[in-house]
């Protein structure tokens, strides 16, 4: 009887990397997402709770928040719900975050949702252009400066924009589209004149 071999992790895109026109478009593979939702009740518990982990404040809607802890970062999404971002390679990121943020009580509901996402960078010096063909938002560094988070639609498929610092942003598309929605990023680099 021969033995079995471990199973290995497969990413959305097989590690995708690829330069051109001055755009660089990465896939990410070394984060986990975990989407947290607040209960009204438990709202000052749980700012108290994310500034002593993770040593920042709650973001605003449309922002996040980052930390030095796990190179975390709190996605304002929507009003009572969030996603946290951070480097992290197991398959235990509810069973960490809950510890330190939800401790002996429950402040807030916690989901796994890194197999969920595709996450591309794309940065680089024509990386805006590239973007500007493809998302209806308004992403001029003026308007949606670093710091920015949104929901919005790329090619008709549900996206969630990071811009993460000068000339890198991240996008993160549901997995089942990754294959088209990495096509719709690269044809938008193809065709920067």
């Amino acid at each position: 009887m021969s033995s079995l071999n471990a199973l290995k992790p497969l990413t959305a895109l097989d590690n995708f990397s690829q330069a051109a026109h001055g755009v660089l478009v990465t896939e990410v593979t070394d984060l986990a997402i975990v989407s947290m939702a607040i209960p009204a009740e438990t709202n000052d518990a749980f700012n108290k709770a994310i500034k002593k982990s993770y040593k920042v404040e709650r973001p605003e809607v449309g922002t996040f928040s980052q930390s030095k802890t796990d190179n975390a970062r709190f996605l304002g999404l929507q009003q009572d719900q969030m996603f946290l971002m951070f480097d992290y390679t197991s398959d235990r990121a509810v069973e960490e975050v809950s510890a330190k943020i939800n401790g002996s009580e429950q402040l807030s509901y916690l989901c796994d949702q890194s197999d969920s996402w595709v996450t591309l960078r794309i940065s680089g010096e024509n990386c805006l252009e590239a973007l500007e063909r493809i998302c209806p938002l308004d992403i001029d560094p003026i308007v949606f400066p670093v710091g920015s988070v949104a929901r919005t639609s790329m090619e008709h498929m549900a996206t969630i924009i990071i811009h993460e610092s000068e000339g890198s942003y991240l996008l993160l598309s549901l997995r089942s589209f990754a294959h088209s929605f990495l096509h719709a990023v690269t044809t938008s680099v193809k065709n920067i004149t």
